[in-house]
């Protein structure tokens, strides 16, 4: 492993996901960004501009999670030096944050691979937005990082404990043992950053995500000693907009990684099917008692898990939102079968045409 590679994040998983590559004649790089018109890919030898190639690119339009994704590391073929390579492929992933990608196809889109640390940022200023912290814990922990609580702009509010109060039980029902440390910020003040900046001075990949507006290019801006990231024109409250558009990985001067992202104020489910049971534990645990054990606690008599938020024993916000996942996982996995019937009905078509036609060149003969 060269120093070069080690500051891109080169770990045991990623030498270890190199060995069926290594001595082929290929050489390995990080995905940090990608355009319409291909990929900017950091190697040992410094920035290039890389296009998959066409076996891979045939393999992606069949599997999307094939296709190569910021913070990935790929096997590349370097074209000398024209600053330019070849993808070849993505190497096993140590962890994959993925949602389903926005519109109406059951797609995944991966938003960071390769992250040892999920920033959850929310901004004081705001309503304490449970539902969207509960969901985006969630596929975090589906994802294998670790998530790491930033509570922005805390000099915008007189005292943040109210939010801490209604946050501290949802992470304690969400996350169960595994241990979600939350930092209280400002930009202003300075308070918290320090302790924010010990996970970015490891040579680690951190992400950030959240919606718009709530201080990621602050952050980022703070780690990297520049004004890179911009935010948007003030809005009439005098606060601005984050404007990042595409995913990006940047290599920070003190030490680690970290991957922005474009606000997102909703992260669809794509692989989180055994962390959103783990995630609702309590609900679980009720469901023991339903009179029914496939009961799905929305109509069925003697079922414990309504009859406890019907009596303040279990949130109803909670069961709400435990019913809206379950049937956003069911939805998707009708979804993909009817993608997987599609693709099975286009095979055959393409098999039989073949056929006909081979049939047809015979009968020439």
């Amino acid at each position: 492993m060269t120093d070069a590679l080690a500051r891109l994040g080169w770990d045991d998983h990623a030498a270890a996901a190199w060995s069926t590559w290594r001595g082929d004649g290929t050489t390995p790089g990080r995905v940090a960004a990608e355009h319409k018109g291909g990929y900017v890919v950091l190697a040992a030898r410094g920035e290039l501009r890389g296009d998959l190639s066409g076996k891979l690119r045939r393999a992606a339009a069949h599997d999307e999670l094939q296709r190569p994704a910021v913070g990935d590391w790929v096997a590349l073929d370097v074209h000398g030096d024209l600053g330019t390579a070849t993808i070849h492929a993505a190497l096993p992933r140590k962890t994959v944050l993925t949602r389903r990608a926005p519109g109406r196809a059951a797609a995944p889109q991966i938003v960071a691979a390769n992250v040892d640390a999920v920033f959850i940022v929310h901004a004081l200023d705001q309503p304490p937005n449970l539902r969207r912290i509960e969901r985006f814990l969630t596929i975090t922990l589906a994802s294998g990082a670790a998530p790491v609580l930033a509570l922005t702009k805390a000099d915008l509010v007189a005292d943040p404990e109210p939010v801490l109060a209604a946050i501290r039980p949802l992470l304690a029902k969400v996350a169960g043992e595994r241990p979600v440390p939350i930092h209280v910020l400002s930009s202003v003040s300075g308070a918290g950053l320090d302790e924010l900046d010990g996970y970015v001075a490891r040579p680690q990949t951190s992400a950030l995500i959240g919606p718009s507006g709530v201080g990621k290019s602050t952050l980022i801006n703070r780690w990297l000693g520049e004004d890179r990231m911009t935010t948007g024109e003030l809005r009439e409250d005098g606060k601005g907009r984050h404007t990042t558009t595409h995913r990006e990985l940047l290599v920070l001067p003190r030490g680690g990684l970290v991957i922005d992202t474009p606000g997102m104020r909703e992260l669809g489910l794509w692989n989180a099917d055994e962390s959103v049971p783990e995630a609702f534990t309590d609900v679980a645990a009720l469901a023991e008692s339903c009179r029914f054990r496939d009961c799905t606690h929305a109509h069925e008599p003697g079922c414990a898990v309504r009859a406890a938020a019907e009596s303040g024993a279990l949130e109803p916000e909670r069961l709400e939102s435990f019913q809206k996942l379950r049937a956003e996982l069911a939805a998707l996995a009708r979804d993909r079968e009817a993608l997987a019937r599609n693709r099975a009905r286009k095979a055959d078509h393409r098999s039989l045409k073949a056929f006909y036609k081979e049939v047809r060149g015979r009968g020439h003969k």
